[in-house]
């Protein structure tokens, strides 16, 4: 009990903490460094691959497998934070890229980004409660959170990758 405690502070603090530190380092730009324009690409199949394994573990856990469903989850994790490394590391080394579209799409391309954005932010706590309960052997409650973690956690991997796509064109 006095584990799941400790667990429970460390998802709060991860929860406030990731999006503010995020948030922080969008204003800092690395001076006289080579943009890293090369990482867009590869931290979109990132979100594609995680997208592809969430799906994964969910037959794999459908289909009674739990090691398989663990493996699965823990390289989203890892993905997941891959993901958030490049991202910032681009970010850092590079001006911010317009969005060229004009009309209809202009307005689809912000709902789908502004959506991502505040989803990629409440999905924290939920997969780190979700795995943290998994790991405690709490599964009753687990199949509970996860049931909303997934297709939240799937948006967030899948609209990256649309966000991705759709600005591709305007990148320098």
């Amino acid at each position: 009990m006095e584990r799941v405690k400790l667990y429970n502070r460390l998802i709060i603090i991860v929860s406030i903490l990731v999006p503010v530190i995020v948030a922080l380092l969008f204003t800092v730009r690395i001076p006289n460094v080579e943009p890293l324009s090369f990482l867009p690409p590869i931290y979109a199949s990132t979100n594609a691959l995680t997208a592809i394994l969430l799906v994964s573990a969910v037959i794999a856990i459908k289909q009674k497998n739990r090691k398989l469903h663990e493996k699965l989850i823990k390289i989203c994790i890892v993905l997941s934070l891959l993901f958030l490394v490049m991202y910032i590391a681009y970010h850092m080394t590079s001006d911010p890229t317009p969005f060229g579209g004009e009309g209809m799409v202009k307005y689809i391309y912000y709902f789908i980004l502004i959506s991502h954005i505040l989803l990629s932010i409440t999905v924290i706590p939920f997969v780190l409660v979700s795995y943290v309960r998994a790991i405690t052997g709490d599964f009753e409650r687990h199949r509970k959170i996860a049931k909303i973690t997934f297709p939240i956690w799937l948006y967030v991997a899948v609209t990256g990758v649309i966000v991705y796509l759709m600005i591709a064109p305007y990148y320098n």
